[in-house]
């Protein structure tokens, strides 16, 4: 905090009026970008004809960031922090996301809401594992397949799923 406080030309005490610690300095800066990122792929999910394509596209887009913006790199070191924010600024997108899946048959899951809880620590911990190179980003298919496995949707299925083309996120 105190190198964050030099940075900004603000006395330390000023930073922490503010922000209690850096985790939560970090968490103002990531909410905005989680949110947007929500929002991008909600753009291209609202032409999916499929509820169980939306949340495998909008998971492999999350882990796809996580392990590509250098911003949420950084976080991943602190996967905690990172899953709780992600279950609290995209769990809103998640979970609808899911219900849906579950209201069309697609999903069996009983409880949304976990779901994306667990799903939010998985994400955080495959995008961790990746970015420290104890797994390689090809896993990634099978990170999404496993994700839609917790909600319901059986292995083969979810390879047809996790296979289907991925369109483009719009730009930022």
């Amino acid at each position: 905090m105190l190198e964050i406080a030099e940075l900004a030309d603000v006395a330390a005490g000023t930073l922490y009026n503010y922000f209690t610690s850096k985790d939560e300095l970090a968490m103002c800066v990531m909410d905005p970008v989680m949110d947007r990122l929500s929002q991008r792929i909600e753009a291209v999910t609202n032409t999916f004809i499929d509820p169980a394509q939306v949340y495998a596209f909008g998971i492999r887009n999350v882990m796809i960031a996580a392990t590509t913006d250098q911003r949420w790199r950084w976080l991943l070191r602190r996967s905690e922090v990172i899953a709780g924010a992600m279950y609290r600024v995209m769990g809103p997108y998640a979970i609808r996301d899911i219900r849906n899946a579950v209201l069309a048959g697609r999903y069996r899951v009983e409880d949304p809401e976990l779901a994306w809880r667990q799903a939010a620590h998985a994400i955080a911990g495959f995008s961790l594992a990746v970015c420290e190179k104890n797994v390689m980003p090809g896993k990634m298919d099978e990170a999404v397949v496993n994700l839609l496995g917790m909600v319901g949707v059986h292995r083969r299925e979810a390879w047809e799923i996790a296979r289907r083309p991925c369109p483009e996120l719009p730009a930022e």
